[in-house]
């Protein structure tokens, strides 16, 4: 889809919009979802960041997903001056004007990074916020010291898009993401993250997402519940795992799991790496209970449209 396309689609009749999930834990699945509430969602990041009528916005992120839409609806509900770009890995490789707001995803930040020019101007987008994959250590400490504001995101695409932010940059850099107003949040039993969003959400949403929540209101996310590894008893977060090997494994690698009749379930390296190399700094780097007992070489690690790994599709690869 074009931004002529989704203009049409905005402005005709209807009081819904078509988006599709990422497909991050299956296949991506349309979604009729409701103007009004993408309207109350742009206006509550507009207000947290501060975006004023006149700003430059970037969009670089493809019209198909709830994130590209929603550069466009934040555009036109605070009269935001909207520049596009071919959604590419390298956003900032032609665009040299003055940028107030961009969402990107991690891949686009890093690529940005890599260039002294694209550094620069990446360096100068006043309000900075990443979606859509998780953002590893070595790219946080890059972003830590840029001048303006940087952010993560948390949502989904049935939030229309996020529902909170953590600042990445500067001294009020945070593993906390802060809620908009209007967002309160729970837990299940489980610890599982409940949303209330009535002005995006039309209920409670009870996410996979296991999180810990402080008493001002704020939260940061452990991993998704359905990838906790239950093996031999004990339960692994396989993003911890991963967490503890971004600084180690150079390839790129996924943890996953495998049925196993003895401990239930098992943990599993699928890397693009050799194998042998790689179970060598899982046995220095992870407690026991948490090394692989299987591992697997792929030439490529799963990834859904959006970037993100694709979990389920994994596990496949290894079953």
């Amino acid at each position: 889809m074009d931004l002529k396309e989704f203009l049409a689609e905005w402005h005709n009749d209807s009081p819904t919009v078509l988006v599709h999930t990422s497909g991050s834990t299956g296949k991506p699945k349309p979604m009729w979802v409701e103007k009004r509430r993408m309207e109350a969602s742009a206006r509550m990041t507009c207000d947290f960041l501060g975006l004023r009528e006149g700003d430059t916005a970037l969009l670089c992120l493809p019209l198909d997903y709830i994130a590209g839409k929603m550069v466009v609806v934040r555009s036109l509900v605070r009269g935001l001056r909207l520049v596009c770009v071919e959604p590419s890995g390298e956003p900032l490789g032609t665009e040299a004007g003055r940028i107030d707001f961009a969402a990107m995803v991690p891949m686009q930040v890093w690529n940005s990074l890599q260039v002294a020019e694209q550094r620069e101007r990446l360096m100068a987008v006043r309000q900075l916020i990443i979606g859509g994959g998780a953002i590893d250590d070595a790219l946080a400490r890059e972003l830590r010291g840029f001048p303006n504001a940087v952010w993560s995101t948390y949502g989904m695409t049935e939030t229309l898009s996020h529902i909170a932010l953590r600042r990445l940059s500067g001294p009020e850099a945070s593993e906390w993401y802060t809620p908009f107003e209007g967002v309160t949040l729970s837990q299940t039993a489980d610890g599982c993250l409940v949303i209330d969003a009535p002005a995006v959400h039309d209920g409670q949403l009870i996410t996979n997402d296991i999180a810990e929540l402080a008493n001002d209101g704020r939260f940061k996310i452990i991993g998704r519940k359905d990838n906790v590894i239950c093996s031999g008893g004990l339960k692994i977060q396989a993003e911890e795992v991963e967490r503890l090997l971004r600084t180690h494994l150079l390839e790129p690698y996924i943890v996953t799991k495998r049925r196993d009749g003895k401990f239930g379930e098992v943990v599993v390296l699928l890397t693009e790496g050799d194998t042998a190399a790689a179970k060598t700094i899982c046995e220095h780097v992870l407690p026991k209970y948490w090394q692989p007992r299987v591992y697997v070489h792929t030439d490529q690690i799963p990834l859904t449209a959006t970037g993100k790994p694709a979990r389920r599709r994994a596990e496949l690869l290894v079953c």
